[in-house]
């Protein structure tokens, strides 16, 4: 070896081509605020210029509610959607999603309540509607901006200039005139029925309004009721006492028995009459008297008639509710098929006023309907008329249910009471019991569009498919929808009451008149106009000029209907679209709130201007409808304040979830932790990677996967920035000139790519993530760069064999971004913004390409069948020089040597057949690349090792046709002191032929 070639390179590291890349480990902040609005503002308005509005893509947001800050749901929510966007642009559509808030309703209602009660001399006073409006919209805006600001901070990318609020003039408009539609249909009526009612909020609630408690406590009752009158049958028998006969009933809520007006019984059912002392004749079911005389504690008792059909004693027998005073009128017994013969008493005690069943049971049989409570959920004095200061004002939940069994009890009505847990709805925003009463409220006819709207679902594509059935069952148990609110901050429901009758109008003229009214002074002017303005009443209406003999109602609209009514803000985008919108997603709770107040508002948009014979046209608001599960912490805990285990996605982003960075010199001064904090990356990679159909959990131990897969993913970026810092497009070589290593390469990286975009396109993100980091770590990082290190780095730059690994590496770097852009928009876009020039002219925007298509030539059949042998050969090697370094024999892998010997007898006896196939003609067809592909210095194949040896150390592979061995032994040769492979000659600074034809080229290079 000539003299002046080591005497020229002080350092052989300064003749290496090591990867050199000023892409950071981290975001910096200042990067961070420059890059984001690239990759969100102006790529959405980029998309929407250059690409075709024929080809649209509409994801129509289910508005969040503006009201505090940004939770983890949120995070969730709004990442998801923005990845099925960012899929959609790679599918080269362009996409339409605008954001939206729902403005209205109580929370935000509440919290203007309690910024007006306190003044500046400490006193408190009340707020008018005028005031309650004007605070709660500057609270629902100042929550938009702020919610809006978070949303941006997670990269995603949408049309924020546009973004609608059910609080904006056109939105409420458009609610209105919808609304009208229904008016004009017939859809919406007023009715005196039971409603479910906060008590705690004083207004009614829809369903969606409700959350269930499982192990809510009431005092349960099994209550006499006097029998009047018997059958004549029953009465001629000479044991029956009529004077003293009782009928049993059980309830969970004593609260409702001033309302009783029947007792129903199941015709089918058998009762019996039995007898105790002290007790009377009391009449209960015959499966339930066991239940009966043991809850009760009658140890004692006798059957006076038995197996009584349950149909002799409809409409024949009467009783007296005592509570509706001593001498008030008999009550009927009625027919239910409600009434079971595994609960209670067998007999149920009806209160109309108090509950649907109840109301539809006794309404039947045009009985009055009771409900003498108050806003409050305190009683009446109507509701005990023989003293009614007793149960006037007390709570019916807490002194008011026991102040009824306390008026019972003397007069031996009372069997006996107990605790009872069960499940029972909630007011979701109170957090406090609910109850149902009966008031005048507003309903749209749910009934008369159920059909059409459970013939659209059919049509609907459900991801997951359980929620078909789920939104199906919800819609087909309902008949009504209470859409009437008694609070001040939303849109108005425009009736008009009589006010000496107390009766509305409401139709399509008294509506028009009022929207047109509505248009010229604004909707806060329905409340803060005098109660006589005239120009609220349409002419027909008035009386004479002195006198307004109509009152503008005070009822808001359901929030709801607000939101379902969301679509309108798309259909005008979308005019030639049967669906408004290609996809709905959101939380699976919105099956009962959002997705079927959206459906069914669409539908009954559509059934206006459609004859019955076109129903079957009727579509729903979306054509895919997604839905996501619930954020748990690691516990499985459903995430609450109260419980304090709610998470911010700012922890996610700062790191502080995790375990403090462990620093190697440490300022005594500085106390503060340091997190590794990956910021809007970490995020939504934790979202790509969780299976949003099911609930999702937040642990440290997945925050820590999360964070390390982001890490491996910016080392990897690196990496191939550096290795292609000199790299020009232009000179890439064909693939049919390529290396079987980076043909291998390139068949793995196509497989990756087809099974990602498989995951895309059924919305599995996780299995997307997944399969990227599992191509990442161990098809790439683990086994390609491992085997072309030393090309990048020590041969001639210009040299084939590295400008085809730069070649692989370009198409790796292309197709990795381009994978990665829905899921981490932002890293990819700082990727691009470290890419080299050369790169960045030949290519285009990986933001604004169609997902990547990998050429067909790359899925290479013969590499394919080749790649399972030849992982096994580099699992055995692994494993034997596993147990050299466990010996402490070796420790880079360069310092060892391969031999591979093959079964002899499988050889013999199969090689004809298949010789083409076999694994000995695998491993040769492989031998000038097995050194680099094994990370070792040598390969011999076909024979076991004869040379002397320090050691040796062998481990056993499957192959096709038999099984197969690899030695690893000592290298044959010195250590190369420029590329450290041992393949060089002895000497005193060895230096193998390649490295030094290599030196050669660069000092003639530099003469």
């Amino acid at each position: 070896m000539p003299c002046s070639s080591r005497a020229l390179h002080a350092s052989w590291s300064s003749t290496l081509r090591l990867p050199r890349s000023s892409f950071p480990p981290r975001v910096a902040p200042v990067l961070k605020t420059q890059l984001l609005p690239k990759c969100t503002d102006e790529l959405y308005a980029w998309q929407r210029h250059h690409r075709p509005a024929k080809d649209t893509f509409v994801l129509h947001d289910g508005p969040p509610y503006a009201n505090g800050s940004l939770h983890i749901g949120h995070a969730l929510n709004k990442i998801l959607k923005d990845i099925v966007c960012r899929f959609q642009l790679t599918q080269g559509k362009r996409v339409d999603f605008i954001p939206g808030w729902d403005c209205h309703g109580l929370p935000i209602e509440l919290k203007a309540l309690q910024g007006g009660r306190s003044t500046a001399d400490g006193k408190e006073r009340a707020y008018d509607a005028v005031a309650i409006r004007k605070s709660a919209r500057e609270l629902a805006l100042q929550a938009v901006e702020e919610q809006k600001e978070g949303f941006k901070g997670w990269a995603v990318m949408a049309d924020w200039s546009s973004a609608w609020k059910t609080m904006d003039k056109d939105f409420e408009r458009k609610q209105l005139g919808l609304f009208k539609e229904m008016v004009d249909q017939g859809l919406i009526q007023r009715r005196f029925k039971p409603v479910y009612w906060s008590p705690s909020s004083g207004t009614a609630l829809a369903e969606a309004e409700l959350e269930y408690k499982d192990d809510h406590k009431s005092t349960a009752a099994l209550i006499k009721f006097p029998i009047m009158e018997l059958p004549e049958k029953l009465r001629r028998l000479p044991r029956v006492d009529t004077q003293n006969v009782f009928a049993v009933i059980w309830t969970t809520t004593p609260w409702t028995l001033p309302a009783n007006r029947a007792i129903a019984i199941n015709p089918e059912l058998l009762y019996d009459l039995i007898e105790s002392p002290g007790q009377g004749q009391l009449l209960v079911a015959q499966s339930r008297v066991k239940y009966v005389t043991e809850m009760s504690g009658l140890e004692s008792f006798q059957t006076i008639v038995n197996s009584i059909p349950g149909a002799d004693l409809i409409e024949r027998t009467t009783y007296q509710n005592v509570l509706r005073g001593q001498n008030s009128r008999p009550q009927p017994f009625i027919e239910a098929d409600f009434v079971s013969a595994e609960s209670g008493s067998g007999l149920v005690h009806c209160a109309p006023g108090h509950g649907m069943e109840d109301y539809e049971a006794c309404n039947a049989y045009g009985l009055e309907i009771s409900a003498p409570l108050d806003d409050q959920g305190c009683f009446t004095p109507v509701a005990f008329p023989d003293d009614p200061a007793r149960l006037a004002g007390k709570p019916v939940l807490t002194e008011g249910s026991k102040e009824v069994i306390q008026i019972l009890r003397p007069l031996g009505h009372v069997l006996r009471t107990h605790k009872y847990v069960h499940k029972y709805p909630y007011d979701w925003r109170s957090k406090l019991p609910v109850i149902v009463r009966a008031t005048e409220q507003w309903f749209a006819d749910v009934h008369g569009i159920k059909g059409a709207a459970l013939k659209a679902l059919e049509h609907v594509n459900f991801i997951p498919s359980s929620g078909s059935s789920r939104l199906e069952s919800f819609v087909r148990s309902r008949n009504e929808w209470c859409i009437s609110r008694q609070r001040a901050w939303g849109v108005p429901i425009p009736a008009l009451y009589h006010k000496a009758t107390g009766s509305a109008v409401l139709d399509g003229d008294s509506v028009t008149h009022i929207m047109s009214v509505i248009d010229d002074r604004g909707i806060d002017a329905w409340w803060t106009d005098a109660e006589d303005y005239p120009a609220w009443i349409p002419p027909e209406l008035r009386g004479s000029p002195s006198e307004n003999l109509y009152r503008r109602g005070k009822d808001t609209m359901d929030v709801w209907f607000d939101s379902g009514t969301s679509w309108s803000q798309v259909q005008d985008n979308a005019n030639s679209r049967p669906s408004p919108a290609d996809v709905y997603l959101e939380g699976t709770d919105q099956h009962r709130g959002w997705f079927q107040s959206s459906l069914l508002t669409f539908v009954a948009h559509q059934t206006a201007s459609l004859s019955p014979s076109d129903q079957d046209s009727v579509v729903a608001p979306f054509k895919t409808l997604i839905t996501h599960g619930f954020t748990l912490d690691q516990n499985g805990r459903k995430m609450s304040k109260s419980v304090g285990n709610v998470i911010s996605p700012d922890q996610i982003m700062d790191g502080s979830l995790l375990p403090p960075i462990k620093r190697k010199k440490k300022d005594p001064s500085d106390t503060l932790p340091t997190f590794d904090g990956l910021g809007t990356d970490a995020l939504r990679l934790w979202v790509a990677g969780s299976d949003f159909t099911k609930d999702v959990v937040i642990s440290q131990a997945i925050l820590k996967a999360v964070n390390g897969s982001l890490q491996k993913l910016r080392v990897t970026i690196r990496l191939i920035l550096g290795a292609l810092e000199d790299f020009d497009p232009t000179h890439a070589v064909e693939y049919n000139d390529l290396k079987n290593t980076d043909k291998l390469a390139l068949l793995q990286l196509s497989s990756c790519n087809s099974s990602v975009l498989e995951s895309y396109q059924s919305y599995e993100f996780y299995k997307a993530t997944t399969t990227l980091n599992r191509w990442v770590n161990l098809d790439f990082s683990a086994i390609y760069v491992e085997t072309i290190k030393d090309r990048l780095y020590a041969d001639d730059p210009k040299s084939t064999s590295r400008l085809s690994a730069q070649t692989v590496l370009f198409h790796v770097y292309n197709n990795l971004l381009g994978m990665l852009a829905p899921l981490t928009p932002l890293l990819v876009e700082e990727a691009w913004h470290f890419t080299p020039e050369a790169i960045k002219t030949s290519t285009i925007h990986p933001l604004q390409r169609t997902y990547p298509i990998t050429p067909p030539a790359w899925k290479n059949e013969q590499l394919a069948a080749d790649l399972p042998l030849l992982l096994r050969i580099n699992d055995a090697v692994k494993a034997a020089q596993e147990r050299a370094r466990g010996a402490k024999q070796m420790g880079s892998s360069l310092q060892s040597s391969v031999f591979l010997s093959f079964d002899s007898a499988a050889q013999g006896s199969e090689r004809t057949a298949t010789a083409d196939v076999s694994h000995e003609h695998v491993v040769r067809r492989w031998a000038d690349e097995l050194d680099s592909f094994l990370v070792v210095s040598s390969v011999h194949i076909g024979a076991k090792p004869e040379r002397a040896s320090e050691w040796a150390y062998s481990s056993e592979f499957e192959t096709p046709i038999g099984k197969g061995v690899a030695w690893v032994l000592p290298a044959e040769r010195a250590k190369c002191a420029r590329c450290w492979r041992y393949v060089a000659p002895e000497a005193e600074e060895p230096i193998c032929g390649r490295c030094e034809a290599v030196i050669e080229k660069l000092e003639a290079h530099k003469a």
